[in-house]
């Protein structure tokens, strides 16, 4: 991305997904004190974890809409406002059902936000529109990097755990203040380079592709690659301290190699896929190495193990297997892709909300059922990429360029 004008409010739009990248897992990072204040267990605190993936979903296509005709700037302010109401509601919530109508709340912050998000930095790097959205899985990894940090810090030093909370508001009012006065880019600039990107598209395809074959196996990676990622920045930390047998501190801190996982992976595979390897080929490696990282993971429960297995789940699981998905998609769906990238985050979102829920249930049992879920779940996406991979050579001319989505 070349130096413009609209930098300083890109800088500004990736600060707000550091707070998310905290927000979407300060509730798992802080069970153990939500259980006292919503006097329940480990299941009640997932079932309020539930309700991040039930609100995005609600309002994942009615935010899109909106914003095309309301504007992007509106809709950023308006997902860090619900975002802070998220923060404050939670410590103050002194029941499950209370904590799940916030969770609610900021799963639908969560949309609003990259409702205005995304179409922004592609309106103001329509060159680079892929690596402008990619560059927010580093802020979100950046964020679940801080956060287990922060709260281990809290911890150690017998203070109040809802500071954590709190530094999240903060970070979202400071940001508000530059973020007011800052420009966005028109959004007809983005619509004359849509119309451009078909053009090549006619002599791409060696035979037509089967969306009920490679399209839905995408859709259901779009969940797959979510589930797998999401289970274990959920859990962790407690199969951590319950199976592994580690403290408290050191089983948080879990989260933070896997986010440095996440963060380095964000940089090398986006260099990669620039000219070296094509995308598809990540969407069936990185699940594979993420099924053998969980198979160690669950086999040898050691907390070097559970380290090696933090950072490798990181780094193949949640440095960009969904975005990689939907490059794929864009490929072989060239004409669909606002549609396909709804329907895809719609699965994604769905594993958001049914993880907590299943995992909520297993916990009961054994917390290494969890990660053998996971294991499966894994192997399912290890499956469709193959399925992908297969069909992508059939239907793809090798030679030809991929579409940045």
């Amino acid at each position: 991305m070349k130096k413009n004008k609209y930098m300083p409010t890109a800088i500004s739009l990736y600060v707000n997904y550091f707070v998310h990248g905290m927000g979407a897992i300060i509730l798992a990072q802080n069970m153990q004190f939500l259980m006292k204040q919503f006097g329940t267990d480990k299941a009640g605190v997932a079932y309020v974890i539930s309700a991040l993936g039930i609100g995005r979903l609600l309002v994942l296509f009615v935010s899109g809409v909106l914003s095309d005709k309301l504007g992007r700037k509106p809709f950023v302010f308006a997902g860090m406002a619900v975002y802070s109401v998220f923060f404050v509601g939670i410590l103050f919530s002194k029941s499950v059902s209370v904590a799940f109508v916030f969770a609610l709340l900021a799963g639908m912050a969560n949309s609003i936000l990259d409702a205005g998000t995304y179409p922004a930095l592609m309106e103001a790097f329509p060159e680079a529109a892929g690596t402008a959205n990619v560059i927010i899985k580093a802020f979100v990894s950046g964020g679940q990097f801080v956060l287990p940090l922060l709260i281990g810090f809290l911890i150690n030093n017998n203070l109040y755990f809802g500071y954590s909370f709190i530094f999240c508001i903060a970070i979202f009012v400071i940001n508000a203040i530059f973020l007011i006065k800052l420009p966005f880019a028109d959004q007809a600039k983005k619509e004359e380079k849509a119309s451009s990107l078909d053009e090549n598209s006619n002599n791409r395809f060696r035979s037509n592709p089967k969306f009920w074959v490679e399209g839905l196996a995408l859709i259901i990676i779009g969940y797959t690659a979510t589930a797998t990622f999401y289970l274990i920045s959920v859990w962790l930390p407690t199969y951590g301290t319950e199976v592994a047998k580690m403290s408290k501190s050191a089983s948080l801190t879990l989260i933070s190699y896997y986010s440095i996982g996440s963060l380095l992976s964000v940089f090398i595979t986006s260099y990669l896929v620039k000219s070296l390897v094509k995308p598809v080929v990540f969407v069936f490696i990185y699940p594979l190495f993420s099924l053998m990282s969980l198979l160690l993971l669950w086999l040898v429960p050691t907390p070097t193990v559970c380290i090696i297995s933090a950072f490798l789940i990181g780094f193949t699981a949640a440095g960009g297997v969904l975005q990689l998905a939907l490059t794929t998609m864009a490929e072989l769906f060239p004409s669909n892709k606002g549609k396909i990238t709804g329907i895809v985050y719609t699965a994604s979102s769905l594993a958001t909300f049914t993880i907590p829920v299943m995992t909520g249930i297993i916990s009961k049992t054994s917390i290494s059922n969890i990660i053998l879920l996971d294991i499966i779940i894994a192997a399912i996406g290890v499956l469709l990429g193959l399925i992908v991979n297969v069909r992508y050579r059939k239907v793809m001319n090798v030679e030809a360029k991929p579409i940045n989505a």
